[in-house]
């Protein structure tokens, strides 16, 4: 009887001590760099509820992130470009850009994250004829003087925080911590722009694309990717937004969440940039310009933070040119093709 009970100890510590993993995506504290990686976790803490959730086969999305975690958050774009002129002479060009930021979650009290945005460096290069040129926070300035603004003007936005606040469903209450970076963007250009009049100009036009109400949309559109009602595996739902100031040429989004299973969601894109056509005549000649295109690629979350992992989308866009005097015309087009990537370092 003494075995037996012996046995049973052993049993159920062998039952309590089991281990099962799990893959997270982390900042890594020491290097700043993006890393998956595999861990043990304890089966009770395997059970912990998920942040994509199934409900009768509805899937929904909330963040469960850990105070004291810094997630990533890096944007990368790479536009290549190729143009074709009238002589049928074809010439291209690679841009790249990336902004690096990462957010940290300093605590979580009802039902409300309080977050650290984290603007982290940025890097920009540009190549052409054989010939590339760049700029980057965590080097030294360029040596070429067109560069040179852009670079005070990055590195002046480098190591500057601002505070977000955010529910667990990913709605963003409230972003401050502005006028800080205002200020020291403004001390880093001093040493450039002498005028204090063109500095406060500089500022306020800075201020026009940088703002609480920008980049509360940018962080929605990059966290909160479905539907607050929920959706179902195959379901397809959709988004429209302008693409040009008047508000009348609309690109439309198709999402489609494809599956949920080994701790990621993954959902498809598909949209059509629709076509524009625009023809004008003056003294004789006749301009016209169409234009059209694609937008494709996927899009991952962590189903146990809700955080976006990663997303991959490619756009294409043609654009014609003719000019025309009712005999003769020349035509020139100008193909392009755009990769956008979130947390590009996913793997």
């Amino acid at each position: 009887m003494k075995k037996l009970t012996a046995l049973a100890l052993i049993a159920i510590t062998l039952v309590a001590c089991k281990k099962e993993t799990k893959t997270i995506t982390r900042v890594d504290p020491k290097t700043g760099k993006t890393e998956t990686v595999t861990v043990e976790v304890s089966s009770e803490e395997a059970a912990k509820p998920k942040a994509i959730a199934d409900s009768s086969g509805i899937y929904k999305q909330k963040f469960i992130l850990e105070k004291g975690t810094t997630y990533p958050l890096v944007s990368y774009q790479r536009e290549i470009q190729q143009l074709t002129s009238p002589d049928g002479k074809t010439v291209s060009g690679t841009s790249e850009t990336t902004d690096e930021m990462s957010i940290t979650v300093n605590d979580f009290k009802d039902n409300i994250y309080d977050l650290t945005l984290n603007m982290v460096g940025k890097r920009m290069s540009t190549t052409a004829n054989g010939k590339t040129v760049s700029i980057d926070t965590k080097k030294p300035a360029p040596k070429e003087d067109n560069l040179k603004m852009d670079y005070i003007v990055s590195k002046g936005l480098a190591g500057n925080k601002l505070n977000v606040k955010m529910d667990s469903y990913g709605n963003i209450k409230s972003i401050t911590g502005f006028d800080s970076v205002y200020n020291n963007l403004k001390k880093a250009i001093a040493g450039t722009v002498k005028d204090t009049k063109q500095q406060d100009a500089f500022i306020e036009s800075f201020k026009a694309g940088f703002n609480e109400e920008m980049l509360k949309e940018q962080l929605s559109k990059n966290l909160k990717l479905i539907p607050a009602k929920g959706t179902k595996i195959g379901e397809k739902w959709t988004t429209s937004e302008d693409i040009d100031p008047s508000g009348k040429l609309k690109q439309t989004l198709t999402f489609t969440l494809v599956k949920v299973e080994d701790g990621k969601a993954e959902i498809s894109v598909t949209g059509v940039i629709p076509s524009k056509s625009d023809k004008q005549s003056q003294n004789g000649m006749t301009h016209t310009m169409s234009m059209g295109g694609s937008e494709s690629g996927k899009i991952i979350i962590d189903e146990n933070t809700g955080w976006l992992l990663n997303q991959n989308l490619s756009v294409k866009t043609n654009q014609k040119e003719t000019l025309s005097d009712g005999k003769q015309s020349q035509s020139m087009t100008k193909n392009s093709t755009t990769s956008i990537i979130i947390n590009p370092s996913y793997k």
